[in-house]
């Protein structure tokens, strides 16, 4: 997706029908990595120094795969209950064997590993995403190095 690009659609995740469509769509997640993270709170500061405080947090998935149809997705929650990032070791690969992705008492559950449940969050260890709301969209256009929530801002080490 470059600037001149149409944008996708967003399709919501919001009941398990939709759940399995995307898991089907994607392959499961299979042979993916996350990308980027973008995290937002509705909490800020105005010029005059003014606490603003509100409690949804969104966060914004890039999720890139070695096949087509799509190549990478972006998954957008809203109204975050929890995040788990878990960054891999430096002697690690980060590859997505299998995604879970689960709706349960009105939370949306998506976590990198298959074998990863609400019920045992820190078992096995790996980045997930838990929300009242959630849609994705293509972003095949998307592939490659580039930042795409985040550009220009390296760091030149001297």
């Amino acid at each position: 997706m470059t600037s001149s690009d149409s944008i996708p659609i967003w399709q919501e995740l919001n009941d398990e029908s939709r759940i399995a469509a995307l898991m089907d769509t994607f392959g499961n997640f299979h042979d993916g990595c996350i990308r980027e993270i973008h995290v937002a709170t509705s909490h800020y500061v105005d010029s005059k120094l003014w606490m603003h405080v509100d409690w949804p947090t969104t966060v914004h998935l890039l999720v890139q795969r070695q096949f087509h149809d799509p190549s990478a997705i972006e998954l957008r929650f809203e109204e975050v209950v929890a995040l788990r990032l878990c960054p891999p070791s430096p002697d690690c690969e980060s590859i997505i064997s299998d995604a879970a992705c689960v709706w349960r008492d009105g939370i949306l559950y998506w976590a990198e590993n298959s074998r990863w449940t609400p019920d045992h969050p820190g078992s096995p260890e790996c980045t997930w995403v838990a929300a009242r709301r959630a849609w994705w969209r293509d972003a095949s256009g998307w592939l490659g190095p580039d930042l795409r929530y985040r550009q220009g801002d390296e760091i030149t080490h001297g």
